[in-house]
């Protein structure tokens, strides 16, 4: 009937796949001897003992171990043993790793090598290289911190988080995470917040945990563990789509016939291709000293998930940009591309980043762990109720963090969390909240632990509730489970913000526990006077239901709950008043610092959705329309052919009618999107994104329903871009 023009071959992919997997899997199994390969490529606290005489080490060892402040004496040393270990490795160069405001991470790479008098060169890295780099800070977002004119910007070593060695086959780069800020000292970058947030927590807890008889401690940590979601495509799929590679994610694809209704995809065996890019990435993971733990298939079609261990939330959120790196990287090995977008595919799953947190101490007890004594008892209700106090408290600024256009798509819907921002904690700990709000806590519900008969504490049990996979904050038995995180954001912000917020909940219940003492009440009385007028204050953060019903958005309202729904709303809680106060109480960000972070969030949010809008315009007209109108010529042409042969064409001129009905639709629509798109709105960032949330992005939807109509009539050898049948299941 037609001329093929059509630009791939599904089945052509398949047998590409087939191709590729050979070859990668021809040199045989990978060494996963995880004793012998785990930490090979990262410089371990054994590696520096071993090197490092022993008084330098002692020092480095509070350092890193304790938070002690840096010694820069040690630099010297740390920067030779450094060094050999790298070029042992193979390394030529060294770079300064910093995750700049842009949520990925940057590196600007020097050599090891110095030219001599003698004609030769050397390898030479001091402890000044180690300590210091000095990249050119115009051309990352600044919100206005830096004038372009001004270019000076420095990194410092982290050394709480440990040097790594990157490999590529030609060559390797021994990598040093380090922060990055102005000249001015003003930070640059996701990880100053977070450690600075982590020194915050750490103050408070430590504080609090004084009256616990905690007296020994050196140190409290925020710990982080965070399951990463993402798509996997066939490469030949993503090439032949201009809205994937320009924007993350499909701009246009009608439903396909099957989805993931049958849930037949989840935890399903994993195809060979892709448990052979798993197997790899893991691996490589290993080697940097990443704790990756899990590996499965997620609920949609193409779509998987890792998670790791819990570590340290430095390292952790350090380990994460690396695990974001390791799956693009190897992917492209086997002829796949891996997506991190929040809503790559409309009408599936959304990937998400569920960020696990909780509180450790230095002798290695988590602070959300229940336990089995009193004494744990209380220690645990006390943080536990501080998280839940800061969940209340800074609502919008824990729906801030994790605001962006590509998680506006996901949130509230697919199994994501709504934008409401609330608690679950199970039947049995909320029975026991609302016993403690009657300052009557004696027992738990029926199949948890008997109380042992205090009057305040019961016994808790280390699991008490299910789970509630519609809930934006839950417990699920000894952590916290921040589960809106967006699967291509730098986890950094959020938990930054979260380990701030805590920090300011435990610095106000110890103060309104050590005035209950004073006043003459032991520990365990006060702290039962405390819970009691905390929960009565925060409770409306507590919601055990489903998330996605109507019925709890209107319950919501009524409480007083804020419900964000979109980047635009959530954003401008990060300079309110009490926000600006407690950064700037706890030293984690100042107001300047906070003015220029919406100015690029905002500024990101527009670029993104402006550069979504431009895609759509330019698909579907260098595209779609001639795609469409090959397809009407044809059918035009077979209809006079029918009429000179007095065949009956009724059917044939319907079928042009409806063709052409929904091709005019969509040249209005698309024309009028041109319009809209190209009047920005306004002059300031802000006004900028607005047009587009409000005018643009509604044009843009409805371009695409027109566009995805047509999908279902034009035939298959006429439509110009793979569609969602192809994409999800060619593995």
């Amino acid at each position: 009937m037609s001329k093929l023009y059509r630009r791939f071959d599904a089945l052509q992919a398949v047998r590409k796949a087939e191709t590729t997997l050979t070859a990668r899997n021809g040199s045989g199994i990978l060494d996963m001897n995880i004793a012998k390969i785990f930490g090979e490529n990262c410089l371990s606290m054994d590696t520096l003992k071993e090197r490092l005489p022993k008084s330098v080490w002692k020092i480095l060892k509070k350092t890193i171990r304790d938070n002690a402040p840096l010694d820069f004496e040690v630099a010297d040393a740390v920067a030779v043993v450094m060094k050999e270990w790298a070029t042992e490795k193979g390394a030529t160069h060294y770079t300064h790793w910093f995750q700049p405001l842009t949520g990925a991470t940057a590196e600007k790479h020097d050599s090891f090598i110095t030219p001599n008098q003698g004609g030769g060169a050397m390898t030479q890295f001091s402890g000044n290289d180690l300590m210091r780099g000095e990249p050119d800070a115009s051309s990352f977002p600044s919100g206005g911190l830096r004038p372009t004119f001004e270019a000076r910007g420095y990194t410092a070593w982290d050394p709480t988080s440990p040097a790594f060695i990157i490999e590529n086959g030609r060559g390797s780069t021994l990598c040093i995470p380090t922060v990055f800020a102005s000249w001015k000292g003003e930070s640059l970058d996701f990880k100053t917040p977070l450690l600075r947030s982590v020194e915050s927590l750490n103050k408070q807890a430590m504080r609090a945990l004084k009256l616990f008889g905690e007296e020994d401690l050196k140190w409290v940590n925020a710990t982080g563990g965070f399951e990463q979601e993402y798509f996997l495509i066939d490469q030949e799929y993503f090439y032949r789509r201009p809205d994937l590679m320009t924007s993350g994610r499909t701009l246009f694809g009608a439903k396909p016939p099957k989805g993931q209704e049958l849930d037949d995809h989840y935890f399903g065996s994993i195809p060979d291709r892709i448990l052979s890019f798993m197997l790899e990435v893991e691996r490589e993971l290993y080697r940097l000293g990443v704790p990756v733990k899990t590996r499965h298939n997620e609920v949609a079609p193409s779509q998987y998930e890792f998670a790791p261990v819990f570590e340290k939330a430095n390292v952790a959120a350090d380990h994460q940009q690396l695990t974001m790196i390791m799956l693009k990287k190897i992917a492209r090995k086997y002829g796949l591309v891996c997506l991190l977008h929040e809503k790559p595919f409309a009408g599936l799953n959304g990937s998400g980043k569920h960020a696990n947190w909780s509180m450790v101490t230095s002798r290695g007890a988590n602070l959300l762990e229940p336990g089995d004594s009193p004494h744990d008892n209380m220690q645990f209700l006390f943080f536990f109720t501080a998280a839940l106090k800061a969940l209340h408290d800074h609502q919008g600024l824990l729906r801030a963090s994790i605001a962006s256009a590509g998680n506006d798509h996901r949130l509230g819907a697919n199994e994501a969390p709504p934008a409401v921002i609330s608690a679950y904690i199970g039947e049995q700990l909320d029975d026991i909240v609302e016993q403690l709000k009657s300052g009557k806590a004696k027992t738990s519900k029926e199949g948890g632990l008997l109380g042992l008969g205090i009057p305040v504490l019961p016994t808790i049990p280390k699991h008490a509730g299910d789970r509630n996979r519609t809930s934006p904050f839950a417990f699920t038995g000894n952590k916290f489970e921040f589960r809106a995180v967006g699967s291509e954001q730098s986890v950094s912000f959020p938990f930054a913000i979260l380990n701030t917020a805590v920090a300011g909940a435990i610095d106000e219940m110890t103060s309104a526990l050590e005035a209950e003492i004073e006043n003459g009440k032991d520990l365990e009385a006060a702290l039962g006077v405390v819970l009691q007028k905390t929960f009565s204050e925060i409770d409306k953060i507590l919601f055990h239901g489903d998330g996605y019903s109507d019925d709890w958005q209107k319950e919501a309202k009524k409480r007083g709950l804020l419900n964000l729904k979109t980047t635009l709303e959530a954003l401008p809680c990060l300079t309110e008043k009490k926000s600006v106060a407690l950064f700037e109480k706890y030293s984690v960000l100042s107001e300047l610092e906070l003015e220029a972070r919406l100015e690029i969030y905002l500024e990101q949010y527009f670029i993104k959705l402006n550069i979504e809008a431009e895609t759509t315009e330019d698909i579907v007209r260098t595209m779609i329309i001639p795609a469409t109108i090959r397809y009407l010529n044809e059918i035009l042409a077979v209809n006079d052919r029918g009429k000179s042969s007095g065949l009956d064409i009724t059917s044939t001129r319907t079928l042009a009618e409806e063709v052409n009905t929904g091709l005019s639709q969509l040249i209005v629509a698309v024309a009028k999107l041109g319009r809209v798109n190209e009047d920005l709105g306004g002059d300031t960032i802000p006004e900028k994104a607005q047009h587009l949330a409000q005018v643009v992005l509604p044009e843009m939807n409805k371009v695409r329903e027109l566009a995805d109509k047509l999908e279902k009539i034009v035939p298959d050898d006429f439509w110009p871009l793979p569609s969602y049948r192809e994409m999800l299941f060619v593995k």
